[in-house]
């Protein structure tokens, strides 16, 4: 009797294990593209794999007689496929996907592609049924949140930056192109790199203190040709605010150790990043005081997913010249498929999963002259405050390392995007040498 009640019972446990699996899913998100009509929306399904997140499903719910014709346009390369070619065909003219019915039907359901292995997501910016325009003023961007990529790298670790990191000493009452003057010790982690150079001081890049005797940068600052420079030849100056004369409370180090990525690659700055060992440590005071190092953990303090940088240095101005004094920049990150739209030919070439673009595309950028200065961001105390009051303290997420220049001059061109070294990604690396 026992051996029938065993037999019975396995496919019945079987049976309800597989009742709970089947449960479990990624939900699909809703997004209506269209101000002017929900008939029109998009359903998406996140967590998916890499090659596989730029696809979605485009859905509108209209009545379509024979010989409808309708015409799509798309804001980056875009593969569409019918759920179903029993009533319509879909074919290409010029910049258009186009549908035409030989039988009439009821609603039509499309499936959306990028590029593959790319990122890029097309969304949809046109659509015409029988010469009948819908869907002006398209949104775009609303996937891009949710594209995931590759993530083969997971850490956890305490808290790895000492409480006083990351804050200004100094309280006011009252690029960066195009950006704000800043205020003496506003910024007391970012130092100017020298170089000597035919027995002249010349003014290269920027860096970020990040302890008492390392200084973070980027490896194009700190190499000629891809290889280091003899640590003799830099000297780093700590507190600085105006970019020719002297600073109260700054300080000036040589360079003990010029240590770069060994995997750092010229041609596209592949990891650009570098460190600098001071001869001697550096006395902190109100002008002097280390940045915070980013790491994971320090995202769920964040106000809101969108990310607000500021990008500080004496980069080139609206006069083609260095700044004279320290300016500051906001930055907002975007997605790697944002990045290789405005500039596919650059940014599809040179971004990595090492890599973050940031920027406002509206002539407030980082330019020459603020290369290895720090993508900074304001992380509170207390999670998720985003009073205008709240305090908390600055981490360096990136460094500065390239932008697209201008057609005209061999400068940068500040309506483009900034891309940046990915501090995240390399913290590992930091940490073998500063600890």
């Amino acid at each position: 009797m026992l051996k029938i009640l065993s037999i019975l019972f396995l496919p019945l446990l079987c049976a309800h294990a597989q009742e709970e699996w089947s449960l479990v899913g990624n939900p699909l998100l809703a997004f209506y593209p269209c101000n002017d009509t929900r008939d029109v929306f998009i359903q998406y399904e996140p967590g998916k794999p890499p090659e596989d997140e730029n696809e979605y499903i485009l859905k509108i719910t209209k009545s379509y007689p024979v010989s409808t014709r309708m015409k799509l346009k798309f804001d980056s390369p875009a593969s569409v496929t019918l759920s179903k070619n029993t009533f319509a065909r879909v074919s290409v003219e010029k910049d258009f996907i186009v549908v035409k019915f030989f039988k009439s039907h009821e609603g039509i359901v499309l499936f959306v592609r990028g590029p593959i292995n790319t990122s890029v997501v097309p969304y949809m910016t046109y659509l015409n049924i029988n010469n009948m325009e819908y869907c002006q003023h398209a949104k775009v961007g609303y996937i891009d949140s949710y594209i995931q990529g590759y993530k083969d790298h997971a850490e956890i670790k305490p808290q790895r930056n000492s409480p006083s990191c990351g804050k200004s000493k100094i309280t006011y009452t009252q690029l960066i192109v195009n950006g704000e003057v800043t205020q003496p010790g506003d910024w007391p982690w970012h130092t100017a790199i020298y170089k000597l150079d035919k027995n002249n001081i010349k003014y290269i890049c920027g860096g970020s203190l990040i302890s008492k005797t390392f200084v973070l940068t980027a490896a194009h600052c700190t190499t000629v040709r891809g290889k280091p420079l003899l640590p003799e030849l830099l000297s780093v100056v700590l507190g600085k605010y105006n970019l020719i004369g002297g600073d109260e409370g700054s300080e000036e180090r040589e360079v003990h150790l010029i240590i770069v990525h060994e995997d750092f690659q010229l041609q596209y700055l592949h990891n650009d990043i570098s460190l600098l060992k001071l001869k001697t440590e550096v006395t902190y005071n109100d002008y002097i005081q280390p940045a915070c190092l980013w790491y994971k953990a320090v995202s769920e303090y964040l106000p809101t997913n969108q990310i607000n940088g500021t990008v500080v240095g004496w980069g080139f101005d609206i006069t083609d010249n260095l700044s004279p004094k320290l300016n500051r920049a906001t930055s907002i990150m975007v997605s790697e498929g944002t990045c290789i739209k405005k500039n596919p030919l650059l940014y599809a070439t040179v971004l990595t999963d090492r890599k973050f673009c940031a920027g406002n595309a509206d002539g407030i950028s980082a330019c020459n002259g603020d290369s290895g200065g720090g993508y900074h961001i304001f992380v509170p105390d207390t999670p998720k405050d985003n009073s205008p009051n709240a305090t908390g303290s600055w981490y360096v997420r990136g460094i500065v390392s390239l932008t697209a220049r201008r057609s005209d001059a061999a400068i940068c061109d500040p309506h483009q995007y900034t891309v940046f070294t990915d501090v995240a990604k390399f913290t590992n690396w930091i940490d073998k040498y500063i600890h």
